[in-house]
């Protein structure tokens, strides 16, 4: 199968006046932002991009002003799907591949807590109906299961469209036993294990790092393709601590929202029930950002 998805992929924030409104002229300049920074593929109404906090004409709006900037470049549209109705995620689908998508992320249902035969099939549903690659998600911190391996493993096998993974569930055994046993494509979806799911066989990343450090994040893949391991983890150890603030914060989106006003792009606040950082987060962030690129 031809590796179409490679590199960091940096999952966007949805950008947000005062009243949380979306500021679509600011997603478009934060668009343009990620393909003058030549990123390999950006990811859109994704979980960093607060999709279960927007209503659905919203989402499809951001769809349909992303779709037609990227479409005639080398940056591939990544664009999430997930709903907790296999209906819902199908008209998702669709009306992405109608807006030029390259690929449709998504996770099985969140909330629901399904068996893993209704995870499969709901990956099966899409996948009947669907022209673009799927790729899964697996995080059981978000939706409260995580997927076994016999499962990725049937749907690999049984399912010609779910052609990549992110792997989410911070097991790098799992990481290992997927690049093993499988043929999907996989992208890390851990932050803080971005290094080690690169060795283990990972050509890609799914990063809300790379919203901050777009080049550092490109350069990390780059350095551990080429086989330059000790300047990888030098790498590493520098974007490290920004990525394990990511994870362990649990304001991930605030961060990164935040971040992007320090750049001078547009970020806003988020929706509430999310509050903004504190004092003492901003001043840790900008410490962060001063060694990245």
């Amino acid at each position: 199968m031809k590796k179409q998805f490679e590199g960091a992929f940096p999952v966007l924030i949805t950008p947000m006046h005062e009243d949380y409104s979306v500021n679509y002229d600011g997603m478009k300049e934060n668009v343009q932002y990620y393909l003058d920074q030549k990123a390999a593929g950006i990811v859109i109404v994704g979980s960093t991009g607060e999709f279960a906090s927007l209503d659905e004409a919203e989402k499809k709006q951001i769809v349909e002003l992303v779709g037609p900037m990227v479409k005639d470049t080398d940056t591939k549209l990544l664009v999430g799907i997930a709903d907790e109705r296999t209906s819902k995620v199908i008209e998702y689908a669709k009306h992405a591949e109608d807006n030029h998508a390259d690929g449709l992320l998504l996770i099985n249902s969140f909330y629901q807590t399904p068996t893993e035969e209704e995870a499969f099939h709901q990956f099966k549903d899409v996948n009947d109906v669907v022209t673009k690659p799927i790729m899964m998600y697996n995080n059981p911190f978000t939706a409260n299961i995580d997927l076994e391996n016999e499962t990725i493993y049937k749907i690999d096998k049984e399912l010609d469209k779910v052609q990549y993974i992110k792997e989410s569930s911070g097991d790098i055994r799992k990481v290992r036993a997927i690049a093993d046993n499988t043929d999907l494509v996989l992208f890390c979806g851990s932050d803080d294990l971005a290094f080690e799911s690169f060795v283990q066989g990972a050509t890609g990343w799914v990063s809300v790092a790379a919203n901050i450090a777009p080049n550092s994040a490109a350069k990390l893949y780059e350095l551990v393709k080429a086989g330059k391991y000790d300047e990888a983890k030098a790498l590493n150890k520098d974007l490290l601590p920004l990525c394990e603030f990511l994870e362990d914060s649990g304001k991930y989106v605030q961060i990164v929202k935040k971040a992007m006003d320090l750049k001078g792009l547009n970020g806003g606040p988020s929706r509430k029930p999310r509050l903004g950082l504190d004092e003492e987060e901003v001043s840790q962030l900008k410490s962060l950002m001063e060694k990245l690129d």
